[in-house]
């Protein structure tokens, strides 16, 4: 069964079960909800905690399946922890989940908790991954967007007697923090439990934050994408000099911006060719965050837009890889900041009519 990491303490005060899936790619969240049930299990007599990494293909199975059938003299319940950080247990792995999954029913001795990374599609249609599914508990911890981060960091603040200024001013003060800590939870998470050291509970004012909090932000190719076909000007270009600062390769960020507009391409030929707008996008495979944002993109673009955009792509790819394009500048980053804010300027861009589609 599954169950949203947000009623994971719900359903733990309902009853413990047997096993646990966590996968998700946000570690901090992870860790969380590991430790929620964790603490569950402890209040319940599990006493005892193993923990095995999967490290590659030819990981030891037997060991962990061993440690499911033993207890030790000093305990009469305990935890078996195992961790596949690359989300492939391989052949003989998914055997033993499977095998491990199945002997989980019943068994009031050992709690088993199986922690991976965010998984795509097809991995989450395997036999392994059905049977975790299906005899035991499986918690999707997804990644907090950045639009709710600000709430998110409201919501930390008050759970330790602390909060913002009311209306725009605390707005303000939210948007700050966000912005300092974007990409980044473990370390906002970090900067929330600095700020109850520092100062007592109740208000806090924006000074105090700003004096407070770090920029630790850390900025992923894939959200800038998300943030260019948001049409955000601001946060686009804050993401292309932090991108730019950690050392992320030019060629990278190509892609990221490339891929979009060769994938807005493809469905808007589509749709062209009579293609219905949902059919479309599950035919390039667009789905999740970046469905409702191709949705909301595509009526502003026009089939010359999306050609003139592929020609800029084509052009900059030129650029990052050192070649000189007349009209284009010579260093990368400006040119990759050119791309993105003429991709961007058109997502920005408010149709003359709702629900206009340009052709």
């Amino acid at each position: 069964m599954q169950v949203a990491a947000a009623q994971l303490a719900a359903h733990l005060q309902r009853g413990l079960k047997s096993l646990y899936t966590i996968h998700g790619d946000e570690p901090l969240l992870q860790q969380e909800a590991a430790d929620v049930i964790r603490a569950a299990a402890r209040a319940q007599g599990y006493t005892e905690r193993t923990v095995h990494t999967v490290t590659g293909a030819h990981f030891d199975w037997s060991e962990v399946l061993a440690a499911g059938g033993s207890l030790s003299l000093f305990a009469d319940k305990q935890i078996v922890e195992i961790r596949i950080p690359s989300g492939k247990p391989g052949k003989d792995g998914s055997v033993a989940l499977q095998q491990l999954a199945e002997g989980a029913q019943g068994n009031d001795s050992t709690l088993t908790l199986v922690l991976l990374p965010r998984l795509d599609k097809q991995t989450k249609t395997g036999a392994w991954f059905g049977a975790l599914e299906s005899y035991g508990v499986t918690v999707q911890v997804d990644p907090i967007e950045r639009r709710v981060l600000p709430q998110w960091i409201a919501q930390r603040l008050a759970a330790q007697g602390q909060r913002v200024a009311a209306g725009e001013e605390g707005q303000r003060t939210l948007q700050f923090f966000a912005d300092r800590v974007e990409g980044n939870l473990l370390a906002a998470h970090q900067e929330i439990q600095k700020l109850a050291l520092l100062y007592p509970q109740g208000e806090l004012g924006f000074e105090q934050v700003e004096g407070a909090v770090l920029n630790v932000a850390r900025y992923d190719v894939f959200k800038l994408s998300e943030a260019v076909l948001a049409g955000q000007v601001a946060r686009v270009q804050r993401m292309l000099d932090g991108l730019k600062a950690e050392g992320e390769a030019e060629v990278l960020v190509h892609y990221a911006l490339a891929e979009d507009i060769r994938a807005l391409k493809r469905v808007k030929d589509a749709m062209v060719a009579g293609r219905p707008l949902p059919m479309a996008l599950r035919e390039q495979r667009v789905w999740g965050v970046k469905e409702r944002l191709f949705e909301r993109v595509l009526p502003l673009l026009s089939v010359a837009d999306l050609a003139d955009l592929l020609q800029a792509a084509h052009q900059v790819d030129g650029i990052v890889k050192g070649l000189k394009v007349p009209d284009w500048p010579t260093d990368g980053w400006q040119a990759l900041q050119r791309l993105a804010l003429q991709l961007c300027g058109h997502c920005a861009a408010v149709p003359a009519k709702a629900g206009a589609m340009r052709k």
